[in-house]
């Protein structure tokens, strides 16, 4: 690849990345040690991934990015992530001390096939959700595996790149560019003099909710209020609600647990759907910055009005049951808890589920999916379009509407009380319909791709498919419901759909930015 791009320099700096990367497995391996599972498993892979990190780092030991490098490597740095997170899924297919390597049902499905290995593990970076296993608890998957599965989340909320800038210092003298190609939103908020202590910055924050939620997810069991809620359920759903990721040790997902579990997750969800750098203002005594953020008005705004129309086609029976472990006290508040959930959990892309909504009425799976177009909001762990964009997009058309009747006037848009730059406005309507076109052409794709094998797909099916994929939701409808799987699909819709979780996270520019720019250059 020449383009005009020192691809060694991106590779160089990629196999630093690789070579740290295999670290974070020492998490997984004190599980398998304290479980009696899957402990070579382990040792192996930290092996294999820190040699292989060594190998590339020696492309270029000394690696100087330009912009279409740094573009490279970002979208190098995530795909080479979730290649690496297949090597426990596939040398744990090949076990004997572990159920994982019984090549039967779900099991089989994900570690005897390199494509389904790689689903899982880009679904789990990219925080998407989705998943090829058909059957997910600890007696079909070892405990190290699956928490392995729930850690991939976690790294990928924040964002590996930022993570890397944090932590090291061959990374940083490049962070202001990479973290701009990799941070979620339009722009990158600066909020310190140097790009590392900004990145040290959210990944603290980050690593506080994290470890206060599983907290309080542990004392919920230890006080009897959550049976099911042992320290290895609590810490697993921490490294997956932050990130809005959504996997789950439990195929029942959060509807495993008690309703108390379930409205400590939701404030979580919510918070994972808010750009961290305002919790840093918050943090600094700088209250008004938060309240005064247009995004973040916007996105609470929708929470409450879609939660408010989703709870009262509740409570009119829009949903046949309304929670897996049958009827609660009050359907009041059983309305009210499944509506805030599955609104908290979709509107920011977690896909977390405490009842199958697939089977809910049509009024009820219009709103979610309409709720699945809204996105969190710029600079959170949330997927989809981002509340910020939409914004911009409805004041920009406002004002197109406006100076067509007045075409003397000269209106800016304004956001928060600053003029949004033209530059911005331009990328940002040429971004919504990238994403929007993509989405309809993957979702043809995908429906023609199983006909071909013999798979009839509903129009919503494939649709949500494609959505739930590039907006990196995890769930949709039909057969892809919350408890549903993406075993079902051909292997080339599936490598379509990891490519979609792909550039859905970098947000479509960083990854296709690269090819453009190569044959703009050439």
């Amino acid at each position: 690849m020449s383009w005009g791009v020192n691809w060694k320099a991106s590779v160089g700096l990629l196999g630093v990345g690789i070579k740290y990367l295999a670290v974070t497995l020492l998490v997984p391996l004190v599980v398998a040690l304290a479980y009696g599972e899957d402990i070579w498993v382990f040792l192996v892979s930290m092996a294999l991934v820190a040699g292989v990190g060594f190998a590339v780092e020696r492309v270029d030991p000394d690696p100087d990015l330009g912009p279409r490098e740094a573009l490279l490597f970002v979208s190098l740095a995530w795909l080479a992530a979730a290649v690496i997170g297949t090597v426990p899924y596939l040398l744990a297919g090949y076990g004997t001390a572990s159920t994982v390597g019984l090549q039967t049902g779900s099991v089989g499905a994900l570690t005897g096939s390199v494509v389904n290995a790689l689903f899982e593990s880009m679904s789990g970076f990219t925080t998407t959700g989705a998943t090829v296993l058909g059957e997910i608890s600890t007696d079909q998957h070892s405990h190290a595996l699956l928490m392995w599965r729930q850690l991939t989340q976690w790294l990928g909320g924040m964002g590996i790149i930022v993570l890397m800038i944090a932590i090291l210092p061959e990374v940083a003298v490049n962070g202001a560019q990479l973290m701009d190609s990799e941070a979620p939103g339009p722009e990158l908020q600066k909020l310190t003099p140097k790009i590392a202590e900004t990145a040290r910055a959210l990944w603290l924050i980050y690593f506080g909710f994290t470890v206060l939620l599983a907290a309080l997810l542990y004392v919920l069991h230890l006080v009897g209020m959550a049976p099911n809620m042992n320290l290895y359920n609590a810490v697993a759903h921490g490294f997956s609600t932050l990130p809005t990721g959504g996997f789950s040790p439990q195929a029942e997902s959060i509807g495993y647990f008690s309703a108390a579990v379930q409205w400590v997750v939701i404030p979580f969800m919510v918070v994972a759907g808010v750009n961290f750098a305002l919790f840093w203002h918050v943090l600094r005594g700088e209250v008004d910055t938060l309240l005064e953020n247009a995004e973040f008005r916007t996105y609470a705004g929708a929470l409450a009005v879609v939660t408010a129309l989703l709870a009262v086609l509740l409570f009119r029976g829009a949903a046949p049951v309304l929670e897996i472990g049958g009827a609660t006290e009050s359907v009041t508040e059983n309305a009210l808890r499944q509506a805030a959930f599955q609104i908290g959990s979709l509107l920011n892309s977690t896909g977390f589920a405490t009842s199958d909504f697939a089977q809910w009425d049509t009024h009820a799976q219009v709103l979610l999916l309409f709720t699945m177009f809204i996105g969190g909001s710029a600079g959170s762990t949330g997927g989809g379009i981002k509340i910020v964009r939409w914004l911009i997009v409805a004041k920009a058309i406002r004002r197109e509407l406006f100076t067509s009747a007045h075409p003397d006037v000269v209106q800016p848009v304004r956001l928060s009380g600053s003029v949004v730059d033209e530059d911005a406005i331009r990328g940002i309507m040429a971004f919504t319909l990238l994403y929007l076109v993509l989405l309809a052409v993957s979702a043809v794709f995908i429906a023609l791709d199983a006909a071909r094998v013999g798979t009839q797909l509903t129009a919503l099916e494939s649709f949500s498919a494609s959505l739930a994929t590039i907006g990196n939701i995890g769930p949709g409808f039909g057969r892809l419901g919350p408890f549903g799987s993406y075993l079902f699909f051909p292997d080339t819709s599936k490598l379509l759909m990891v490519f979609l979780m792909w550039i859905g996270r970098l947000e479509i520019v960083p990854v296709l930015g690269v090819f453009i720019s190569g044959v703009d250059g050439r």
